[in-house]
């Protein structure tokens, strides 16, 4: 079975959102017009404590992209984004949901951040995602979502990780690129790793 994962399209990532990735959406009317093409459509939420400790605001004299170490793991530092039950949390409001079978939170540790849809970043504790699509013998999974060089690439790399044929649909992405060029890093990292790197519009040659 395919499935497709919708990764942390939310509120504050958008234009005017509290950590926004530029033209984050564009990836909005991509993802809608390509869910009913998919049998099983599942979504990650970034799903933080207000305490989280990837936020600048809870180290003195930091500044969001400044890179410290949390719990042994470099962290980028962000503004405060994506706290549970905040509008910003939300997903965002023109994205359709109703097809969302299960909806996978990350980033709840204050003690480590959680890129991946299937991991924190210490690879501590699982979000369930990977069991989740073995019991429903997934053996593809398709990707989109913001953003392309954090959440979207370690999901993509756990996915290879986890056995599953990974397809990237890079129109359906959007990246933050704190350093010019991230996001197609990020690609072709995925790509290094056995990611497939493919368009929606291609998606009636592959399915």
């Amino acid at each position: 079975m395919d499935a497709l994962l919708v990764i942390d399209v939310q509120n504050d990532f958008l234009p005017g959102g509290a950590l926004p990735v530029t033209n984050g959406d564009e990836v909005i009317p991509v993802i809608n017009s390509i869910q009913h093409r998919f049998d099983l459509v599942l979504a990650t939420q970034d799903w933080h404590p207000r305490t989280h400790g990837s936020f600048a605001v809870n180290h003195p004299n930091r500044v969001p992209g400044d890179v410290i170490e949390l719990n042994g793991i470099p962290q980028v530092l962000w503004p405060v984004h994506c706290v549970q039950g905040t509008v910003g949390a939300d997903f965002a409001t023109a994205l359709q949901t109703e097809k969302f079978r299960k909806v996978f939170k990350k980033g709840t540790d204050p003690e480590l951040d959680s890129y991946s849809g299937f991991f924190d970043n210490g690879k501590k504790r699982s979000t369930g995602l990977a069991d989740y699509l073995r019991d429903r013998q997934v053996d593809r999974i398709f990707l989109c979502g913001l953003a392309t060089d954090y959440c979207v690439k370690f999901s993509g790399l756990d996915s290879v990780e986890a056995g599953l044929e990974t397809i990237l649909l890079e129109d359906a992405c959007r990246g933050v690129d704190l350093q010019p060029g991230d996001s197609r890093r990020a690609i072709e990292a995925m790509r290094t790793a056995g990611v497939k790197i493919t368009r929606s519009t291609d998606l009636e040659s592959i399915k």
